[in-house]
């Protein structure tokens, strides 16, 4: 287990020990230039998404360890939509990663999007068949990972309502989809929408199953 620490230094310093690499075999694994790899342990300069995700692979790490020792934000559960939203936004505005606003609008404008494609035979064969490749894909990035397999097992053995298997199909083909309100690929606020998404919708079906 790798010890708790707020700088990424000290983790791939302590990774690369275990593993007998040193900072110029990082560099051949990875193909980040060894004046960077030095700067970023010795705390000289901030890793970037894309270098975090090669140490990541090349060190056998989940990404979602990297991000938060890196600095980055994780996204923390909320049981209300407004207040998520509000979230991201302050944390768009703060890293500069994104140029265009995050909108509740937008989310919902989606997020409906996909839960009626999810009742059609398309978007159910698409989660059938995408489901398994996404999560591999991902890895351990975001504590959702849990939520989302609950979600697929549901919706695959259709246990609900068809407005719950429709809201649970929705934020499945949200999650899958690569480009949705925040492109996956803006590593790692990509994936603060779709754990939204997924929070809010397990915590709805939590709602009504008390009702």
């Amino acid at each position: 287990m790798l010890e708790k620490s707020k700088e990424i230094g000290p983790i791939l310093r302590e990774l690369m020990q275990k593993q007998s690499l040193s900072m110029r075999k990082l560099s051949q694994l990875t193909g980040i230039d060894l004046a960077i790899i030095s700067k970023v342990i010795n705390g000289k300069r901030k890793a970037t998404p894309e270098h975090l995700q090669r140490f990541a692979e090349k060190l056998n790490v989940p990404l979602s360890a990297l991000y938060e020792a890196a600095g980055y934000p994780v996204v923390q559960k909320h049981s209300d939509l407004n207040d998520s939203v509000a979230q991201i936004q302050s944390i768009l505005k703060s890293s500069n990663l994104v140029d265009r606003e995050f909108c509740l609008e937008d989310l919902n404008q989606e997020l409906e999007k996909y839960q009626n494609l999810s009742l059609t035979k398309e978007g159910a064969e698409a989660v059938h068949i995408q489901f398994d490749e996404k999560i591999e894909k991902v890895g351990s990035i975001g504590p959702f990972i849990h939520n989302l397999k609950d979600m697929y097992e549901r919706f695959i053995w259709k246990k609900g309502t068809k407005m719950e298997l429709a809201m649970i199909g929705g934020a499945l083909l949200y999650f899958i989809s690569a480009v949705d309100c925040l492109p996956d690929y803006l590593f790692p606020v990509g994936y603060l929408d779709d754990a939204v998404v997924i929070h809010w919708v397990m915590n709805t079906l939590q709602l009504k199953n008390y009702q």
